[in-house]
């Protein structure tokens, strides 16, 4: 058991640069281990802010990416045929409930709802995962705790939570950071000087103004590491700030214009 949890664990501290008080906060919640939801745009720092407090309370992270065609066996395991028979294998949700894990599941609304009704038990007073498969029932260790990711601006009513699921979770809002942070957050992932990193968050402001005004979602943190790298290795920032900012969100040639006029007013 202690072999496979190893593999979970995050040995180097990873960067995060504090907003507000969402350390504390998820710290109390873990203290109770409260289900934790957080909510913010792509590219933001949700995922990264998760690591950090695994990290921060020494906690192994198991991380599932979901998706449409994720099925209930995918998060709490399988019977395998091998050369020797059949035998169980524990999906992700299961190893972390058993090893006392934080099982982080990104972007959950990309999974079908009956597939999330399946955290039910682990999400309320009961802290238990039926492997039903199995006839089995997994109490939580007392060092598990679930923490789900999702952008409300994807929301639907095809796409979205059941309420019954939202009302089991404690929630943080999560947005990009003001000017300085940001700016000093891609300066310290990519190496560029804060001058550069200032320009470059000054460009995704007023491409996160067009949001809704042709474009579907603004420019995120993480692109503004794409481009500042690409500058840091030597690349032009006009034809970086091309490839990293402007061409991936949109296809629009008057959008593409717009965000190119927005790029040669800093560099």
């Amino acid at each position: 058991m202690n072999d496979v949890i190893s593999q979970y664990r995050i040995e180097k501290a990873p960067y995060y640069h504090t907003v507000s008080d969402e350390v504390e906060l998820y710290e109390a919640a873990y203290g109770v281990r409260m289900p934790m939801m957080l909510k913010g745009p792509t590219g933001c720092g949700k995922t990264r802010f998760v690591e950090y407090m695994a990290w921060k309370l020494g906690k192994p992270l198991i991380t599932v990416a979901c998706n449409e065609d994720m099925t209930a066996s995918d998060l709490v395991g399988r019977f395998l045929l091998d050369a020797n028979g059949t035998r169980w294998q524990d999906g992700p949700l299961a190893i972390a409930a058993r090893l006392g894990a934080i099982c982080y599941l990104d972007e959950v609304v990309e999974a079908r709802q009956d597939t999330t009704v399946v955290i039910h038990p682990l999400t309320d007073n009961r802290r238990v995962l039926p492997l039903e498969k199995k006839g089995e029932l997994v109490h939580a260790h007392p060092d598990f705790q679930i923490v789900v990711s999702y952008n409300p601006g994807y929301q639907s009513l095809m796409k979205d939570l059941k309420q019954s699921t939202k009302q089991r979770f404690g929630a943080l809002d999560f947005n990009y950071p003001e000017h300085a942070i940001e700016a000093e957050i891609v300066s310290h992932e990519t190496g560029v000087p804060n001058e550069v990193s200032g320009k470059l968050v000054s460009i995704a402001e007023r491409a996160r103004n067009l949001k809704g005004h042709g474009l579907d979602e603004g420019i995120s943190t993480r692109m503004l590491v794409y481009a500042g790298s690409l500058i840091a290795k030597g690349v032009d920032p006009r034809k970086a700030c091309r490839v990293t900012l402007i061409r991936p969100i949109t296809d629009d040639p008057d959008m593409r214009d717009a965000l190119d006029a927005a790029v040669t007013t800093f560099f």
